[in-house]
């Protein structure tokens, strides 16, 4: 937890130990397994940072960390300029540094152990009493170490550099420091950051929690069954046509029922990141995103740019070659990701599965392979659908003293095997880059989807290789482009879209319909003339959870697709030393700028180029596809 942290408001002792006295929660589950596939799934084992919500050590660290924080501001607050004026100043500053540190592992421990459990059932009362309740004290204790970077960003350019020249200690802390002082200009007043601080618990904070267990609460009725989210998204990969057809009018009844609370909360949302943005003075409505990924704006338009562009020689042309391959001159949007009638229709088992992802990981770096592993054998990873449990995947990173930790709603398909090599990517990264400690293994989104999108492609590329007939290879082939219109294509229209919601909400709430024309415009832009959008579609933007946790980020996946396509050309190019180069880079975390990093492998991302060269190689795929029929 750095001073810039999301962070929760006070409680009294009594509080924290009453956050873990409800009903209480083990940190691993005592059911078996369910199985995908004729494999046993693995859930996870969260005991490596608590044993259970109501665990001593939970309240004994919800303790500390409260008081370390006040020790905190104790010694420091009101005292930075002046400490480091003194003969020691550097080695002064760089213990506080440290101290920092100690609190931020301790409060990333206790937040994503909070984090994790609510992940695994976000329906269970007792577990969201826990999660709100530890979330609110590490508000409160963090509100003890605002000051600091506030302060630090106030002293002259010139002293701190020179501090850090004279001073190895506090010279280790430079790529911290200096990313901080990019936050220098969008900084207030001590009071209106407190207050901005303390109030995030019941603004964004209490918003994304709504959304969260509204999604993981809806059902939808499917042949007679009441399904939650994932299972019922998963049908619409079925075989069965009526299925797939049958899942899309499920989904859209229950959202069209649930409209006006999704609109709420996006309005609420746009509204505050507004507020905020005109506060802190960004010009430009994703200039905190771009910020925060330390990223310049000109990239990223130049990345949407050339994306948009590329429509109709992407999602355009590919979805007009995918309906012939069904006899039809349009596909219904519930037919997008349909199964390629040429695809095989066997589940993958999850020891299948895990084959797979790890061989293509050692075939790359048997270094990659083994930290890889790691996360089967020391159960990191949590992977069957359960009702109430959070939808999609993800890859924790927790804190750098623990490891991280992985969540999946596998089911058997082909795109869940590219899931899990996607999210081990994340994982390995994360355990590569843990070393540079808490301030500096976070790696801005726009490199963390690196190492996810590469090791989805060491995969695909591996069962490449492998393929023995032609409809292997065309279903391979055809399912790779699908992945990465979705990726790329799918991205940079939800950017467009989020876009085009916040620039209206500033003149105004959005209904819920004038919300979803947006939806079908941008969409009907990226999907093109052989996707037929069919009432009940304008509805499908209420589940995306990036647009409310995480404003923009989208972007972030196109920016790694493209140069992983990039990064994958350099490597079939010259492999000797490549795969040293690369997991150097992912070690680096968050210590070097992407161009930085990037260089290396002769790849510039200002290159106005670039991101054509990318976007090539899917062209080239759609290319082969179109010459086999």
């Amino acid at each position: 937890m750095s001073p810039r942290s999301a962070t929760r408001r006070k409680a009294t002792p009594a509080a924290r130990k009453a956050a873990t006295k409800a009903k209480p929660a083990a940190a691993k589950s005592a059911r078996p397994a369910a199985k995908a596939g004729g494999g046993r799934l693995p859930e996870w084992n969260l005991t490596d940072l608590y044993a259970a919500t109501d665990a001593p050590e939970v309240v004994h660290d919800l303790d500390k960390l409260d008081a370390d924080c006040a020790a905190f501001e104790s010694a420091y607050k009101g005292k930075l300029a002046e400490g480091l004026a003194r003969a020691d100043g550097g080695e002064w500053l760089a213990a506080a540094i440290r101290s920092l540190e100690e609190i931020d592992d301790l409060a990333g421990r206790l937040m994503s152990y909070a984090g994790l459990m609510h992940a695994g059932n976000t329906v269970d009362p007792a577990i969201s009493k826990f999660y709100g309740d530890v979330s609110e004290l590490i508000t409160t204790a963090s509100v003890h170490l605002l000051f600091f970077t506030l302060e630090l960003n106030r002293i002259d350019d010139a002293v701190i550099e020179a501090a850090m020249a004279a001073t190895p200690e506090l010279g280790h802390y430079r790529p911290w420091i200096e990313d901080t002082r990019k936050d220098k200009p969008y900084q207030l007043e001590d009071r209106v950051e407190q207050l901005f601080h303390e109030k995030s618990v019941t603004g964004a904070g209490a918003w994304n929690r709504l959304f969260d267990q509204t999604i993981a609460g809806l059902r939808f009725k499917v042949g007679g069954r009441d399904l939650a989210i994932e299972p019922t998204l998963n049908l619409l990969q079925d075989r069965a046509p009526a299925k797939r057809k049958a899942a899309a009018a499920a989904l859209a009844r229950t959202f069209k029922a649930n409209e006006r609370s999704f609109a709420l909360i996006t309005n609420t949302l746009a509204k505050d990141k507004e507020i905020s943005d005109r506060w802190r003075g960004f010009a430009d409505i994703a200039d905190s995103r771009h910020l925060a990924n330390r990223v310049e704006r000109e990239v990223v338009d130049a990345l949407v740019a050339s994306v948009r562009a590329a429509y109709p020689r992407l999602s355009h042309r590919y979805y007009a070659l995918k309906a012939r391959w069904f006899g039809k001159k349009k596909l219904a949007h519930w037919d997008r990701n349909a199964p390629l009638p040429f695809a095989t229709t066997a589940t993958i088992a999850w020891p299948e599965a895990r084959n797979m992802v790890l061989t293509a990981y050692e075939a790359f770096s048997p270094r990659m392979a083994t930290i890889a592993e790691r996360f089967f054998t020391e159960r990191w990873i949590d992977a069957p659908v359960r009702p109430g449990k959070a939808p999609g995947a993800f890859s924790h990173p927790t804190t750098p003293s623990a490891h991280p930790y992985v969540l999946l709603n596998y089911q058997g398909k082909p795109r869940d095997v590219m899931v899990l090599a996607h999210e081990l990517g994340h994982g390995v990264h994360q355990v590569l880059a843990a070393p540079n400690g808490p301030l500096m293994a976070p790696t801005p989104l726009t490199l963390a989807e690196t190492a996810s999108v590469f090791g989805e492609m060491l995969t695909f590329k591996r069962l490449l290789a492998a393929a023995r007939t032609r409809a292997q290879r065309q279903a391979l082939l055809a399912g790779k482009v699908e992945d990465m219109i979705n990726t790329v294509v799918r991205q940079i229209a939800f950017y467009s879209f989020e876009r085009a919601i916040h620039t209206e909400r500033r003149n105004g709430e959005l209904t819920a319909e004038r919300i979803g024309e947006i939806w079908l415009s941008v969409q009907g832009e990226s999907l093109g003339p052989a996707i037929e959008i069919k009432p009940g579609y304008e509805t499908f933007w209420m589940y995306i959870p990036h647009f409310i946790h995480s404003p923009f980020y989208v972007y972030a996946y196109a920016f790694g697709d493209c140069l992983v396509n990039s990064l994958y050309a350099v490597y079939e190019r010259a492999a000797e030393g490549f795969a040293e180069r690369y997991l150097a880079m992912l070690s680096a975390g968050g210590t070097k700028h992407y161009g930085e990093l990037l260089a290396p492998f002769g790849l510039d991302a200002k290159d106005p180029a670039f991101w054509d060269g990318g976007l090539s190689v899917i062209e080239g795929m759609i290319a082969e596809l179109e010459s086999m029929g």
